[in-house]
């Protein structure tokens, strides 16, 4: 028989959002303690005034909040939909595992201690390492061939 009691396991969480530019290795990031369309509509805005002279656009996956109907798109953004299923086609989702390896059986003891780790390994990202890990040949090429790059 199972041991009956009352516990719950607690998480504790927080999200960084990101933006990369895979040619040049430029990129963007913002904490915050959840994901939802406010949070979201807050990186968005922050990043149009961090590239206001620039035509951004963002790659993203299908996630609720980045179809949400109360965004409001800054003029100089657009949304690139991947398709369902394929995180393997955006750049940041390299990053994100690129980051994760540094992360890998190190154990923390408590949320700002893991915080404060991801903090340095963000710090210490080199827009010449950013690139080398989400410039793939096929976007470039994507660009190129729209005029864009």
């Amino acid at each position: 028989m199972k041991p009956l009691g009352t516990g719950q396991w607690q998480f504790k969480t927080f999200w960084i959002y990101g933006a990369v530019e895979p040619t040049t290795g430029e990129q963007f990031f913002l904490q915050f303690t959840h994901v939802d369309s406010e949070c979201y509509q807050l990186f968005l805005d922050q990043f149009a005034q961090a590239y206001p002279d620039s035509l951004n656009i963002l790659q993203v996956d299908n996630g609720a909040f980045h179809k949400a109907k109360d965004l409001v798109l800054p003029d100089n953004i657009i949304l690139l939909f991947q398709p369902p299923y394929c995180p393997e086609l955006n750049p940041i989702e390299r990053l994100w595992q690129h980051l994760k390896k540094d992360l890998r059986w190190a154990l923390f003891q408590n949320l700002p201690q893991l915080q404060t780790k991801v903090d340095e390994l963000i710090t210490d990202l080199t827009t010449e390492a950013v690139a080398s890990v989400t410039g793939f040949s096929f976007i470039a090429d994507a660009l190129s061939v729209a005029g864009i790059f």
